[in-house]
């Protein structure tokens, strides 16, 4: 449920998908994707980006929902591949290449852990037509997994190495996964954070401040605790 008690609003998007698709969601909302997922981080956004290499194949053959994640993954000895669960990564590190990928990869939609800024929302998706989806606490990987229905590839696994590697996976039901910037570029963790900001002097009114600050709350030597 919702902070006001509602149930939350849930979501099947089905990848390759259309900035339409995207129209109806709001900050907040749950989504499961069927389709075509691909991860890339930066040893792919270096490679392709920074390095003008070509993608390995367009929308049709690795779709345009980009997963920030690192996979726990093994190749069989017949050469087919195994991928149990899937971790997401920090997406704020990968800022930088946002704008370039977007135009290279015709991506519209964003996978990761932790979200972007409202400004790289603004500047980077909001042009595009895309929205960033933020995993649900820690400890999903083996949910995920559940979502994965197979392998389609993985690029540049030799020179990347797993975690780095561009998997294409087919996936049925994958998430859940909650809508941190619509297509407006609202974000879901910059509205919550601005209300507890809003209410943390008033839980603190009437109390007397500490007499010990932890160490690096404070520059005076005489009131820290380490």
């Amino acid at each position: 449920m919702d902070d006001t008690g509602s149930e939350l609003k849930t979501v099947r998007l089905r990848s390759p998908v259309t900035t339409e698709d995207l129209v109806g969601l709001e900050i907040g909302n749950v989504v499961y994707i069927d389709g075509l997922v691909y991860t890339a981080r930066e040893g792919v956004y270096k490679k392709v980006v920074d390095d003008g290499t070509p993608l390995p194949g367009d929308v049709a053959s690795i779709g345009n929902v980009n997963f920030h994640c690192s996979p726990a993954a093994r190749v069989n000895p017949d050469g087919s591949f195994e991928m149990g669960a899937v971790t997401a990564t920090a997406s704020f590190r990968f800022s930088k290449w946002m704008s370039r990928w977007f135009d290279i990869s015709q991506a519209k939609v964003i996978v990761g852990k932790g979200g972007m800024s409202s400004a790289d929302y603004r500047e980077h998706f909001v042009p595009r037509g895309a929205v960033y989806l933020t995993t649900v606490g820690y400890g999903t990987g083996a949910l995920l997994g559940r979502g994965i229905r197979k392998v389609r590839a993985a690029h540049w696994l030799d020179e990347l190495g797993i975690a780095q590697a561009m998997w294409v996976l087919e996936v049925e039901n994958f998430g859940p996964f909650l809508v941190e910037s619509d297509l407006a570029g609202n974000s879901l963790f910059e509205r919550e954070n601005a209300k507890i900001a809003a209410n943390v002097e008033r839980l603190y009114a009437g109390t007397r401040p500490a007499t010990l600050r932890r160490y690096g709350e404070t520059d005076r030597r005489e009131d820290e605790l380490i």
